[in-house]
């Protein structure tokens, strides 16, 4: 064999290795398991909206919706290719306005488990830090919308002022309320105190009794049934609106065709349909953009009229440079 012949085969072969080599290398990484950090930016008129994902966690909804029996939530579920216990978002929205930040919903904080609790880090991943924020407006008191007010009984947000509906705060911060709860039931107290009450001492909170606008463009709306005082809020800018749900809806793919399924998690399940049929028919007729808090992240887009109850349009992805 020739000098030229034999340096082409050891050449071959020295490629051939690093390639397998490579392979095996590359083979061999640890899968990060991990998303890019969860916010998503939209504008609504002049305001910047800021879609936060607090995490996923998994809801057995088949054993929690009710009207409805298991056999179909299964049914639907896997024609949507999904299945129970099912992955479920938790959203905030945070809302700038030009002249106030403005935080709907604080997530679960540590009240959840460990795949919740990431707002905080997503906000600061998306440009603002927890102190930057003026108004914080709870659609209501249950561990996984408050309970990333507070850790380890101290304030997250230390410039805000936190607002929620009466009702909602007389009913989840009432010791009397606490003891006389089921065990099941007890933790939802005991979340809401631990998250409220650092801010009801500092004299950071301020309830509400009635709807209106808190600040310029953002107005609250009660919406009753899934808790005493339940809130939406509105959100206009320049010809625009966003309605932001909160609990409004859990399970998109079960609940948009057949608003009438609720969840055990309902204070009064029979006024909770009542609302989100009202809410749902009002989003339709007038096709503004809507946000809830368990829509899958970042929870934002329309509602359009379909052969059984409602089809739910997510919004479009625009990269915002």
């Amino acid at each position: 064999m020739s000098i030229v012949s034999s340096m082409r085969t050891l050449t071959a072969t020295a490629i051939t290795g690093g390639l397998l080599l490579a392979t095996a290398v590359q083979a061999a990484a640890p899968m990060e398991k991990e998303q890019a950090p969860g916010y998503y930016r939209t504008m609504v008129g002049s305001f910047e909206v800021t879609a936060l994902s607090d995490g996923t966690v998994q809801l057995p909804v088949d054993k929690l919706l009710l009207n409805t029996t298991e056999e179909h939530v299964h049914e639907t579920l896997a024609k949507n290719f999904l299945s129970a216990p099912l992955d479920t978002s938790v959203n905030g929205y945070l809302i700038n306005t030009g002249k106030k930040l403005v935080l709907v919903d604080a997530g679960a904080g540590s009240l959840f488990g460990p795949t919740l609790g990431n707002l905080a880090d997503h906000m600061a991943a998306s440009g603002y830090e927890a102190g930057d924020v003026d108004e914080i407006y709870i659609t209501h008191m249950h561990p996984d919308h408050v309970g990333g007010l507070a850790s380890e009984g101290k304030i997250v947000f230390p410039n805000a002022v936190v607002r929620a509906n009466q009702q909602d705060a007389d009913f989840w911060l009432s010791e009397k309320n606490l003891d006389e709860a089921g065990e099941d039931a007890k933790g939802f107290f005991k979340g809401a105190m631990a998250s409220l009450n650092p801010y009801v001492d500092a004299g950071q909170f301020k309830s509400f009794t009635a709807d209106q606008e808190l600040v310029t463009g953002v107005s609250v709306i009660a919406a009753k049934g899934h808790t005493p005082g339940h809130s939406i809020y509105r959100v206009e800018s320049q010809g625009q609106t966003l309605m932001l749900w909160g609990d409004l809806i859990h399970v998109a793919t079960v609940q948009f065709p057949k608003p009438e399924i609720a969840i055990k998690f309902d204070s009064d399940s029979e006024k909770a349909v009542m609302t989100r049929a009202e809410a749902f028919a009002d989003a339709e007729e007038k096709g503004y953009l809507v946000g809830a808090a368990h829509l899958s992240f970042p929870g934002l887009g329309h509602l359009t009229d379909a052969e059984e109850g409602y089809e739910f349009i997510p919004a479009n992805y625009v990269d915002g440079k």
